[in-house]
């Protein structure tokens, strides 16, 4: 039996378990398995892989990270974003990768049209994976974030107005708090904004409904979590390196 793994908090609605079971299933993968792994602290990230005899991770909030000082080598594009999401194990060797920005790559960029500024919400891991792709493809950005020194209170309506592309890359929103959003001048919001949510529980978390309502363009991060997870199953299974 190959058993893949979640390593993460408050598990019990990801996103990942659910899909991977579908695949396995769809796909007649009667030998493959995927569980959740909730933990405190990720220093015991090789126990758990040991004793479960893992043969790949994802990791998620809030250790992407936190993990690498655990890990004994980062694909080039995990180094460079500081975050991690995939490990690939090669006998004792752990290695580091992010899928993220692969799934945010092929779902965000086509939404591009002449859009240019960017607005993101949150400075975690997820965070780190838009930023690198937004640097890639010359988007100009700012980032507010609670710790920092523009925060959600320094955002105003010209703040919207100059910035026609708005990230949300925190969990507000997340089932089961769906009635939370980032705190926003939402009327400074129109038909030019493309507004994407890495929120995928609900399909249309409150942020999107109140930008929809202003006639934005919007996403979910519904497909860039299925792009990510297909590239973790091919570093898994096919060597594939990013």
């Amino acid at each position: 039996m190959k058993t893949y793994g979640l390593i993460g908090r408050n598990l019990s609605h990801s996103f990942s378990h659910k899909y991977f079971q579908k695949k396995f299933c769809k796909e007649q993968l009667s030998d493959c398995q995927y569980l959740n792994f909730e933990i405190e602290d990720i220093s015991i990230l090789r126990d758990i892989v040991k004793r479960n005899n893992l043969n790949g991770v994802n990791i998620t909030i809030p250790f992407k990270e936190k993990v690498i000082p655990f890990l004994d080598k980062l694909s080039k594009d995990a180094s460079d974003i500081g975050a991690v999401n995939t490990i690939e194990i090669k006998g004792e060797k752990f290695i580091g990768h992010n899928t993220d920005f692969f799934g945010f790559t092929q779902s965000f960029i086509p939404l591009l049209k002449e859009r240019r500024n960017a607005l993101i919400l949150g400075n975690g891991g997820a965070s780190k994976c838009v930023q690198f792709v937004l640097k890639r493809n010359n988007i100009d950005f700012i980032i507010a974030s609670r710790n920092s020194d523009f925060t959600f209170k320094d955002i105003t309506e010209e703040t919207i107005q100059k910035h026609s592309i708005i990230i949300n890359t925190t969990p507000l929103g997340m089932y089961p708090k769906t009635n939370r959003f980032p705190n926003l001048p939402y009327n400074a919001i129109n038909s030019k904004h493309l507004v994407y949510d890495l929120v995928y529980n609900p399909e249309q978390s409150t942020f999107l409904r109140k930008a929809k309502a202003k006639n934005a363009k919007i996403k979910n991060g519904k497909q860039m979590l299925c792009l990510q997870a297909e590239k973790s199953w091919k570093i898994w299974n096919l060597n594939i390196n990013l």
